[in-house]
């Protein structure tokens, strides 16, 4: 992950990445045991590719998000 800031008093925005937040923890970090630090950055990225393309979203319409991006091209980069 890396840092972003969200503009102050958005409370939607906010909502967002602590939702985000959330939803890694439980379904990344804490979701079964890592026998150390680096084990647990290496599940990250499968994870994370999982939640984008993958995972179905209630806010969606049970469809993951990479689905919200029109571009023909998209569908390309999945691996």
């Amino acid at each position: 992950m890396r840092h972003l800031r969200t503009r102050p008093y958005t409370p939607r925005t906010n909502g967002k990445a602590e939702r985000l937040v959330q939803t890694s923890l439980r379904e990344w970090a804490y979701a079964r045991s890592y026998t150390s630090s680096e084990q647990r950055a290496n599940a990250f990225h499968g994870w994370l590719h999982h939640y984008n393309w993958h995972r179905p979203h209630a806010s969606l319409g049970y469809k993951p998000p990479i689905s919200r991006i029109t571009l023909n091209n998209v569908l390309g980069l999945h691996i």
